[in-house]
């Protein structure tokens, strides 16, 4: 059986410490890379407990309602990897929402605890698994920062439709001479060509 007090003090002590964050979201960037999310409720899925860091391990428990049970299918794909899964069936206990007299704790001034059945799915994952995808994703990040920052070779324009290709500068005629190489003599006013 979860307290929902249990699962708000674990939360407030992951955002208090920033490895145990780091952590989870290596935890979730595995999860998120198998592609788990794609299967029928992962996405639901919320944070019972954890991580747990060991040895070789982290472990950490997710919690979903009864009737939203996170399809199985999606737990091979982590177990081909290593990982070790188990499913559990627990209750969570949460004050009730104050609505009339009857809601309220004889003798104080709280809600009544109800029991809600919920899903339990505790992921071992191996500690290598984790780090690898990361340093997979820091390595693709490097990457595409390297091959934004590289300058690009210049190289010219192809001609757009309807527009000319791009000629190389000639030198001008000289006077009384043969017209330059790759120049054609041009009609003058007259008719004549013009040197």
């Amino acid at each position: 059986m979860y307290d929902i007090l249990d699962v708000i003090k674990n939360i407030d002590n992951l955002y208090e410490n920033n490895t145990s964050l780091a952590i989870l979201k290596d935890f979730e960037r595995v999860l998120d890379e198998m592609d788990m999310y794609v299967y029928e409720n992962w996405d639901l899925g919320e944070l019972a407990y954890g991580p747990q860091v060991d040895r070789h391990w982290i472990t950490a428990g997710f919690m979903w309602p009864k009737d939203k049970m996170p399809n199985p299918t999606a737990a091979k794909r982590l177990s081909e990897l290593g990982c070790k899964i188990k499913y559990q069936r627990s209750h969570l206990v949460e004050p009730r929402r104050i609505r009339t007299p009857e809601d309220i704790r004889p003798g104080t001034k709280k809600g009544r605890l109800d029991r809600h059945p919920i899903w339990i799915v505790e992921i071992q994952m191996p500690k290598k698994i984790a780090f690898d995808i990361y340093r997979g994703y820091m390595d693709k990040l490097k990457n595409e920062d390297g091959e934004t920052k590289a300058p690009k070779p210049t190289t010219p324009l192809p001609a757009q439709a309807g527009q000319a290709a791009p000629v190389a500068p000639v030198a001008p005629p000289v006077a009384g001479g043969a017209p330059a190489a790759g120049m054609a003599p041009t009609a003058g006013a007259a008719g004549g060509a013009v040197i």
